[in-house]
């Protein structure tokens, strides 16, 4: 089996109001370690992570730092093979563009989304971007 077809999990990257509706919809995935259950070293390692091996983290510009950000992006993109997809506030994602636009790998992939708070601006999304580039616009 390839590596792409064991990728199931959308991971969230947001704001409250954006994560809390991702996960109410069904997309949260918790560890079985933080329900109290046993798990092997290699599941207690992938828990050692910022996100504590949930597909979603809530961003607070009041609590969290950039790096902070650049650790979650590192976790859901090289460190986590169950990740198809990563939703990330588009007010979020220019916090990290340099490391969003230099992101090639075709899986996850990448989508910028709006928040309540921020419209969604075409001009910066990363995927069209690379879109306009390739088309030669």
């Amino acid at each position: 089996m390839s590596t792409e077809s064991k990728r199931t999990l959308v991971a969230v990257i947001g704001d409250e109001d954006t994560t809390t509706g991702f996960v109410l919809a069904g997309i949260g995935a918790v560890p079985e370690v933080i329900a109290g259950e046993n798990v092997n070293n290699e599941d207690q390692a992938k828990q050692s992570d910022i996100t504590n091996g949930k597909n979603f983290y809530i961003y607070d510009e009041n609590k969290n730092t950039v790096d902070d950000l650049l650790q979650v992006f590192e976790t859901f993109t090289n460190k986590r093979k169950d990740i198809a997809l990563i939703l990330i506030n588009q007010h979020i994602a220019n916090k990290i563009r340099p490391q969003l636009d230099a992101f090639t790998d075709p899986f996850p992939a990448v989508l910028e989304i709006p928040s309540k708070d921020h419209p969604y601006d075409p001009e910066q999304d990363s995927v069209l971007k690379k879109v306009k580039k390739l088309i030669g616009e």
